[in-house]
């Protein structure tokens, strides 16, 4: 069998979107918001914040299945999500899973809290977690797993950070959370330093300083990071692991790496692609069952220093579990067409509440 990194024939296997935000996929095309952003909190306040809150439990799972099917596409076979809806939060996950299960992508996901809604938003946020970690225990299902979520230090209470890390340990999992994105969460270290473990994930750390002394992985999100405006992140020089996500921009990660390869060469000409490539690598440790995936490529080899430099290179073939869910390109489980469809139906149903 091929090996889980490069190979010669175009075979690998299964990509791995080390952060995602499944519920952002009908986001394409939204209304304007009410105030144009001039800030990373005002991108927060006006968009993001302004979605979340607008989601139901269908618009949810035709996100989720839209999500999957294009991660599926991407050869990208499992997904580590992070969730928020703040009016649908009870049984949220559970239709996110679902939603991955039926395209057949593997998902771990979890619900970040956030006290931005008040204490008691923040304890259903908690229970929902919860509830679906028992879930997962109960199921046994390697495709399907979770953590507990953090939205991000500043919009928690320390009760509340330390409330997840507590489940977290409890249920023997860590925690995902958004940390120093903008300079609105520079402070993040010294709150969370305490708490924090090496199975944490902690996405962006664009504001970290060099020795910030958390435990856990960096997640990577060049793109996410450029089009917010919130600064280079430079991952490389951080002791921690790092890995390659989306932030919800798709679950391309070959795409991924390619920027993330390049905004590090801009910052530093020395730079090679093997550094990217490592971080896009490091997502199979972080959901291990990715490695008994096969993905077959439309172009070959699948190495660092080829695919930095090679435009739209696609999945032809994917098998998950050893049976397929990708032939030839074509969805095998569900069909893409309808899937489309029916969550453009759901996304002119968001945008007409956002108008």
């Amino acid at each position: 069998m091929p090996g889980p990194a490069n190979d010669t024939n175009g075979v690998t296997a299964g990509l791995v979107c080390a952060h995602h935000h499944l519920y952002s996929t009908l986001a394409r095309g939204m209304p304007p918001p009410p105030k144009q952003p001039t800030s990373f909190l005002e991108i927060l306040e006006n968009i993001w914040w302004r979605l979340d809150t607008a989601l139901d439990l269908d618009m949810l799972a035709w996100s989720a299945k839209l999500g999957a099917l294009e991660a599926l596409e991407a050869g990208c076979t499992a997904i580590i999500d992070h969730h928020e809806s703040p009016k649908a939060i009870e049984g949220s996950l559970t239709v996110i899973a679902d939603a991955c299960a039926e395209v057949g992508v593997r998902v771990n996901t979890c619900y970040g809290i956030t006290d931005r809604h008040g204490a008691g938003g923040a304890s259903r946020g908690l229970a929902e977690n919860d509830r679906y970690l028992h879930e997962c225990a109960e199921r046994g299902d390697p495709r399907r797993h979770g953590m507990v979520g953090v939205h991000a230090a500043f919009t928690c209470t320390d009760e509340s950070l330390a409330a997840a890390a507590e489940l977290a340990a409890k249920h023997g999992v860590g925690v995902h959370i958004h940390v120093a994105e903008g300079v609105d969460d520079v402070g993040a270290a010294d709150r969370i330093r305490d708490l924090t473990r090496d199975d944490w994930l902690l996405i962006h750390g664009v504001h970290l300083p060099d020795g910030h002394a958390l435990h856990g992985t960096i997640v990577h999100n060049p793109r996410s990071n450029m089009n917010n405006a919130v600064g280079y992140a430079n991952p490389a020089r951080f002791a921690n692991p790092v890995a390659l996500g989306t932030d919800g921009i798709g679950a391309d990660m070959l795409a991924e790496f390619q920027l993330a390869y390049v905004r590090q060469r801009e910052h530093d000409v020395d730079a090679g692609p093997d550094h990217a490539w490592s971080w896009m690598q490091r997502g199979r440790d972080l959901f291990p069952e990715a490695h008994d995936d096969r993905v077959t490529w439309s172009y070959a080899p699948i190495e660092p220093w080829h695919v930095a430099f090679t435009p739209t290179i696609r999945a032809i073939d994917v098998d998950i579990d050893g049976e397929p869910a990708l032939r030839d390109g074509v969805a095998t489980r569900v069909d893409a067409a309808e899937v489309r469809a029916k969550a453009a139906e759901q996304a002119a149903r968001l945008h007409a509440a956002l108008a």
